[in-house]
């Protein structure tokens, strides 16, 4: 016998067969997107739609701190409710003479804004509503901290470029224009290409092709730095080059290998050599990329604490790429840092090759 999908009126509201639940469950889900952006965002029509007609009153509204009120349905006392309004904002606590009630709506113990209900219906369906628009809320404003803070970790990468490295870059270009002057030109539009890709963009992935010519653009520059003493190995599977990736993932861990592994070996009057490898390729259903270098490496134990955030301010550009990692793929990915003194250092990105939301 198939089950009935009707509610069961009673006094003060009502109460759901089981069946229900499912719709309850997906207006919830809906409420909770439409207040994401907080009481005077674009999804409160709506959200106030879905909560009137779950709780079945004459008139639900959703004030702001300002004190104005949207509603969905025609409160019958508007003036009543506007004082009842007025008082939640002033004492934080419940106003209003049944049947309507104003409560207040507290997210992270601040006020952030008033429910009101006008209609005959229990005083526990009214607490549990608010709880429900506080979630909601809640959830809102941590999804809006969250995304700041990636932008702003993705600002300060953007920030992280070397001045050191852009001033030897500029002084070779410039000593090239007159001795060879097409060497320059090629310089200089590698150098417009590095800061572009570093500094202008504004999405949050790009591709495995981007992200390599980036650093092919930074180590060439870096070549022309160093000279012959950098060798530089770059080694990218055709079937991953389409695959999306955080954007600005790689070139830090590039970077790094040249300055913290390579640069310490070059010391002036060294003929000390040295290499940096990169390559790419997909492994199952993974794409697997490897930054390694032979340079001066480092005791595992500094490699750990570069990784939670506690090493040098010139090494944050690690612990930002694996917490975003992290943040965009789950716990389980991040990278991987094999290394030892004075046995050069390799930093392995492991991600899956196809990822809910992860595209260019």
């Amino acid at each position: 016998m198939p089950v009935q999908t009707d509610r069961m009126p009673q006094r003060g509201g009502w109460r759901l067969r089981r069946s229900d639940s499912e719709s309850v469950l997906r207006t919830a889900r809906r409420m909770a997107e439409d207040l994401r952006a907080g009481p005077t965002g674009p999804g409160v029509p709506s959200a106030l739609r879905d909560l009137r007609r779950l709780l079945e009153v004459e008139a639900v509204g959703l004030a702001d701190l300002s004190g104005g009120v949207q509603w969905n349905g025609r409160p019958r006392a508007e003036a009543d409710a506007s004082g009842a309004v007025a008082d939640v904002l002033h004492t934080e606590t419940r106003s209003g003479r049944p049947p309507l009630v104003a409560m207040p709506l507290l997210v992270a113990d601040e006020l952030a804004g008033v429910l009101v209900v006008d209609g005959e219906i229990r005083m526990s369906a009214v607490r549990e509503a608010t709880a429900w628009v506080e979630d909601a809320l809640e959830h809102g404003r941590l999804e809006d901290s969250a995304e700041l803070a990636a932008q702003a970790e993705l600002r300060a990468l953007r920030a992280e470029i070397s001045p050191h490295f852009m001033y030897n870059a500029m002084t070779v270009i410039a000593s090239l224009v007159r001795s060879d002057p097409e060497r320059s030109h090629e310089l200089m539009l590698d150098f417009a290409e590095f800061i572009r890709y570093g500094l202008a963009r504004h999405h949050d992935y790009t591709t495995v092709s981007d992200e390599f010519h980036a650093i092919e653009t930074y180590l060439a520059l870096q070549r022309a730095v160093l000279g012959e003493r950098l060798r530089v190995q770059i080694r990218v599977a055709p079937e991953v080059l389409a695959v999306a990736i955080p954007y600005l993932v790689l070139q830090p861990l590039v970077e790094n290998a040249v300055r913290h592994g390579m640069e310490p070996r070059f010391t002036p009057g060294s003929d000390s050599t040295g290499t940096v490898q990169v390559r790419g390729e997909a492994e199952g259903t993974d794409l697997v990329i490897s930054v390694e270098d032979d340079g001066v490496g480092m005791d595992p134990a500094e490699a750990e604490a570069i990784l939670a955030g506690k090493g040098p301010p010139d090494s944050v550009g690690l612990a930002n790429v694996d917490r975003r990692l992290r943040s965009v793929y789950g716990a389980w990915y991040g990278l991987v840092v094999e290394t030892a003194q004075g046995a050069g250092t390799r930093v392995v990105v492991r991600v899956p090759r196809f990822h809910p939301g992860v595209m260019p």
